[in-house]
């Protein structure tokens, strides 16, 4: 490695670096409330469905 590409890395790292660790995070994030929001939503059907069949 040259030398004269250590702040060309630097600033490229700077530039990026930070907007893809909070793309990340925030990936993180929405996949778990997802996960928890399909649970919700399953359970909501089953719920629906045993209600369905008292009515019947």
């Amino acid at each position: 490695m040259i030398p004269e590409d250590v702040p060309v890395w630097t600033s490229i790292i700077g530039n990026f670096g930070f907007p893809i660790a909070i793309t990340v995070y925030l990936f993180v994030r929405f996949e778990r409330k997802i996960d928890h929001l399909e649970k919700v939503i399953l359970e909501l059907s089953s719920v629906i469905k045993s209600l369905k069949s008292k009515g019947d």
